[in-house]
């Protein structure tokens, strides 16, 4: 299956380039930002589309602005915010009658769940984040999830216990205070990009699967 290119307009005469893949018979559609050093094309982006759809998920992979234009330095919140209203905006377009969620790898999710925190998303039934960058590498804190209060549907965490933008010590407590609201699956020894050490005794793609399972059956308990 091959996703389909679509056009998503911002203000003004800005545009980002999106890819729509939505196998048949869809149960839901996830609109599906990316992270901060790579677009929407980028195959980690896609094997999660891919993987999405064969559990029957569509999805709306879209680039923020910068990456649009080869920027080295991601939007200011502001302006991510736009797209990622933008790229919803054209999902429901997309898909009427399917539910809605959203979300995305790090800087995209969190960009997401800034946006929803300000102005919610209509009719968005959850986010999820895969891999939720809590603090910069190598300097830990949770301010970064403050805004989280502010969210009132559900949530879905992707973590890998190995991630060093989110210390599972600061992570658990963030999770516990926002109640039933939020879900944390966890990929033992994965990094934050899901990737696991040989020594393991696990691979890539059976972590992929794994998470990909997890937020199939949180989106199936929720439509």
């Amino acid at each position: 299956m091959k996703p389909k290119e679509i056009t998503v307009q911002l203000d003004g005469d800005a545009t980002v380039s999106g890819l729509w893949l939505a196998p048949a018979n869809a149960k839901a559609a996830y609109v599906f930002a990316h992270g901060a050093g790579a677009g929407m094309a980028h195959k980690s982006m896609t094997a999660i589309a891919e993987g999405l759809a064969e559990r029957g998920m569509a999805t709306l992979r879209y680039n923020f602005l910068y990456m649009e234009r080869g920027s080295g330095r991601p939007d200011a919140p502001p302006l991510a915010h736009k797209a990622v209203r933008a790229a919803f905006a054209k999902t429901s377009e997309l898909a009427p009658k399917l539910p809605l969620f959203a979300g995305g790898k790090s800087f995209g999710g969190r960009m997401t769940s800034q946006a929803q925190a300000l102005d919610a998303l209509p009719n968005v039934q959850g986010l999820i984040f895969f891999g939720f960058p809590l603090h910069p590498a190598g300097k830990p804190g949770s301010e970064r999830a403050r805004h989280l209060d502010d969210v009132s549907i559900p949530m879905l965490f992707l973590q890998g216990t190995n991630d060093a933008l989110a210390s599972l010590d600061l992570l658990k407590p963030v999770v516990k205070h926002l109640g039933k609201r939020a879900t944390l699956a966890l990929s033992e020894h994965a990094d934050h990009s899901f990737h696991v050490p040989a020594r393991s005794g696990r691979k890539d793609p059976q972590v992929l699967s794994e998470i990909l399972d997890a937020a199939a059956a949180w989106i199936a308990d929720r439509v």
